[in-house]
């Protein structure tokens, strides 16, 4: 049987307040990033893309719309990674949700 994280999760909605929640189906760590300079389904598509080469992360999920982007990952991730992929996209990193 296989669990999916629902990157969508609590986080998505920005009711967690702290930016980062362990997953509650056991899967991982979900974090929830402000980035900047998303305005469409490309760039959410960049950002993803980027940030889901990183070591760890098992799923992203961005929104231009509110400009977050949700990554799951197996373990906490260093955030000067996360902005490092981010800046790769084309795409300023702001900080945690």
């Amino acid at each position: 049987m296989t669990t999916e994280t629902n990157p969508g999760s609590c986080c998505g909605t920005g009711s967690c307040g702290s930016g980062a929640t362990v997953d509650v189906q056991g899967v991982g760590v979900t974090t929830v990033y402000k980035v900047s300079g998303m305005t469409c389904g490309h760039c959410e598509g960049a950002i993803s893309k980027e940030i889901s080469a990183l070591d760890g992360v098992t799923a992203v999920q961005a929104v231009a719309q509110t400009g977050e982007v949700t990554v799951t990952s197996a373990a906490p991730l260093d955030e000067e990674a996360v902005r490092a992929a981010v800046d790769e996209a084309g795409y300023e990193l702001v900080g945690r949700a």
